[in-house]
């Protein structure tokens, strides 16, 4: 596994949804998706992980990357610093 993350962000026009494309593959058995925290809390490690962050509302993962849907309330840059902080984590 590298010793380095990176993590880039990418906005489109959903203001709730973000793309996080990272150097890794984050899901070599094949793509994840999990629409509510209920599916997370069951889902793969690395979900589970990613669930534990507030304000993380839905996830699809594929290849290096995570399709991210926050609730509402949540402020995307600690939001988005929370997710790279549990990559890193989790990979390293």
């Amino acid at each position: 596994m590298s010793e380095y993350i990176t993590v880039q962000a990418e906005y489109g026009d959903d203001p709730d949804q973000v793309r996080l494309v990272t150097n890794l593959n984050l899901a070599p058995d094949g793509p994840e998706s999990y629409a509510t925290r209920d599916e997370g809390d069951e889902g793969s490690p690395l979900a589970q992980t990613l669930f534990e962050i507030d304000g993380l509302a839905a996830l699809d993962i594929e290849g290096g990357t995570l399709t991210v849907r926050r609730d509402p309330e949540a402020e995307w840059p600690a939001l988005i610093d929370d997710i790279s902080a549990a990559l890193k984590e989790f990979f390293l």
